[in-house]
């Protein structure tokens, strides 16, 4: 078994589910027991300056063995996974040189990754993947990405005739509650450019991402006695279900690909008092990305004006911003990172996030950064896999830019 597979299945053991209700930092607890892990880690790796601040960020430096100036570069990645499923108790399953047939992962369940629904398995024929047991998420999203970090810079310490600038490394807490820049120090960590590794299948390369925005609209109504609600009660539930319609039904991520936007519906909860919509916004274009912010307050004017003015209300936060800007003007990190996977033998695949990661909110920060795969599939779900060559191809790749920023 390789280094980057024994790393990435001991850290997947650690249940790190983000909350979005919790307002501590980091948003739970478990992070922070990963955090101490990988700090040990990295000490016993030989790594220098490693630290860990209270709110989890954990931070390293391998030196430069080199006489001359390079870009100081950086490596990051996230150590939470998406509550949308759970990552307790994970149990990696294995498969070797699959067929490209079903891939049964529960059988009591009947849960079962099949290339019917995930066309890209067919890629992967004859490869030995890692998937979940069903139950759970996998949590490569991103502990493949810390693995393969880890795996990096240990390659890299174990032969010290690869010549290297200095490097920064990086986990931060929270990303998948949009959190994870939040109290990311960029003075600290002193990296000029640096990567996400926290992209999905093999080959993706990432500088564009989501402009992102939060809508939280609440509808009141009125509840009185079923049996004498004629012309009293106002079914909150009704009102909402009506606004919900309001919106285009082919702007949904399931009618929606490349750089459409999207309006998306993450939960609803509520009686007929009062009913709780929480959405998010996407667009990669700002102008779009404007205008969807009016688009969904109009319709919540449109309620108001239809059931009186406090019917409805409406809270938008914007949480990212696309990256695009700047690192066009660095495009030479982008570049570096097609070279790296070319000189690996991986077709890079340069295309947008549709979604966001640390590195969009950093490069607004001064720290240009764009986003490489780790090879993971199907992240915050049961059907989540990761094939075990592109979790290797990923450690090359950071070695090869490494290396060609030490030219």
């Amino acid at each position: 078994m390789s280094k980057v597979v024994e790393k990435f299945l001991k850290y997947v053991s650690f249940d790190t589910t983000s909350d979005e209700e919790s307002a501590s930092v980091p948003s739970t607890p478990g992070q922070l027991v990963l955090a101490k892990e990988l700090a040990e880690e990295l000490k016993a790796m030989g790594l220098e300056d490693v630290s860990l601040d209270g709110k989890g960020y954990v931070m390293a430096t391998l030196p430069s063995n080199m006489d001359r100036e390079t870009p100081v570069l950086g490596f990051i990645a996230h150590m939470d996974t998406s509550m949308e499923v759970s990552g307790k108790d994970v149990k990696p399953q294995f498969v070797e040189n699959y067929d490209g047939g079903d891939i049964v992962l529960n059988k009591e369940q009947g849960i079962v990754l099949s290339p019917r629904d995930f066309p890209e398995l067919k890629a992967y024929i004859g490869s030995t993947l890692i998937t979940t047991d069903g139950k759970t998420l996998l949590g490569a999203d991103d502990k493949a990405g810390i693995a393969e970090i880890m795996a990096a810079m240990e390659y890299l310490i174990e032969n010290p005739q690869i010549e290297h600038g200095t490097i920064k490394v990086a986990f931060t807490p929270d990303e998948e509650i949009g959190r994870g820049a939040d109290h990311f120090d960029v003075e600290k960590f002193r990296a000029e450019l640096a990567y996400t590794v926290d992209g999905g299948g093999i080959g993706e390369l990432e500088y564009e991402n989501f402009n992102a925005a939060s809508a939280k609209i609440t509808v009141r109504g009125r509840n009185v006695h079923p049996g004498s609600a004629k012309g009293k009660m106002v079914n909150s539930m009704l009102i909402a279900g009506e606004l919900m319609r309001m919106l285009p039904k082919n702007e949904t991520p399931a009618a929606t690909e490349g750089y459409e936007g999207f309006y998306h519906l993450v939960s609803i909860s509520g009686g007929v008092e009062e009913t709780s919509l929480s959405y998010i916004i996407r667009d990669f274009d700002e102008e779009n990305f404007g205008k969807r912010q009016q688009f969904i307050s109009g319709l919540v004017e449109d309620i108001n004006r239809t059931y009186g003015p406090k019917t409805a209300a409406i809270e938008i936060k914007e949480q990212y911003r696309n990256m695009k800007e700047r690192i066009e003007p660095v495009k030479h990190v982008v570049d570096a990172a097609f070279q790296a996977m070319k000189e690996a033998g991986v077709e890079p695949k340069v295309q947008p996030i549709r979604g966001g990661t640390d590195g969009a909110r950093l490069s607004f920060m001064g720290l240009p950064t764009p986003n490489i795969f780790t090879g993971g599939h199907n992240f915050h779900g049961k059907y989540e896999y990761i094939p075990v060559n592109s979790m290797e191809k990923a450690v090359e790749v950071i070695i090869n830019i490494v290396k060609l920023y030490s030219k």
